[in-house]
């Protein structure tokens, strides 16, 4: 299978798949989603084990790329709830996934990219990586990313990410509880090949059963959840501020909120 914006390989039962546009800092278009879809697929179809997902260049995943971010204004709302429904398939899909993931986090992870990174079941992360969940920041709402926020660090410490749009570091995000471990730059491929190494001593059906009970634990409250986040995220592109946030956003000024 062929991709544009992600590599896949396989070695000794370990998938890597990295984020394969350096250029954009590895952001969120279309075409990456649609690849990443294509990807956890084949990976899910093939003998490996488990699956590393990591970014090429400085960047883990900057978050929406420009370019997609522009379109965004001008669509339908048929045409938003669609794109809504294609990135909670994402996360869904990588949060249900029923082999080991781990996230090797080399750099900035923002938001759609943070939600990518601490998705996965193991989320290992270079000092100097930054996270964040910024889409208040550009008149949008983080509804999808949200959901699964507050199953892992809980309301207070959610409310104060997703409302403040703050960016944080790997110190903060490990105090956090929303990766695992800081690792050297130089260590990190190789940490997270230890990790892989370590999960593929355990039986495989056991680790699929496992993340299986985990995964329907959850399954009635994140259907509900996520169905009302779809609704949220394509809602808020028809409003006024979305509009302006994103054209100030591109246009590199400050916003002009509308008053509620």
């Amino acid at each position: 299978m062929t991709y544009s914006s992600i590599h896949l390989a396989y070695e000794s039962s370990i998938a890597t798949l990295t984020l394969n546009r350096p250029d954009k800092r590895n952001a969120i278009s279309f075409d990456l989603i649609d690849d990443l879809l294509r990807g956890l697929d084949e990976v899910q179809q093939s003998a490996a084990q488990v699956l590393i997902i990591t970014g090429a260049g400085k960047a883990f995943c900057s978050g929406m790329d420009l370019e997609n971010l522009r379109q965004l204004t001008g669509r339908s709302p048929e045409q938003n709830r669609h794109d809504s429904e294609t990135m909670a398939r994402l996360f869904r899909t990588l949060y249900d996934f029923s082999k080991p993931t781990i996230a090797a986090v080399n750099g900035a992870a923002i938001a759609g990219g943070t939600g990518l990174a601490t998705l996965c079941d193991f989320t290992l992360a270079v000092p100097e990586a930054k996270f964040g969940y910024t889409e208040v920041r550009i008149g949008f709402v983080p509804a999808i990313v949200s959901t699964f926020l507050l199953r892992q660090i809980g309301e207070k410490q959610a409310r104060d990410l997703l409302l403040t749009g703050r960016l944080f570091d790997a110190a903060e995000a490990y105090r956090l509880g929303l990766i695992n471990e800081v690792v050297a730059p130089e260590k990190l491929v190789p940490r997270a090949r230890e990790l892989a190494a370590q999960l593929i001593e355990n039986s495989p059906t056991s680790l699929a059963f496992t993340k299986r009970l985990l995964s329907d634990h959850a399954k009635v409250e994140l259907d509900r959840q996520i169905s009302a986040a779809i609704r949220e995220n394509a809602e808020i592109r028809n409003t006024p501020d979305f509009r302006e946030g994103v054209s100030s956003f591109l246009e590199k000024r400050n916003p002009r909120w509308s008053k509620q």
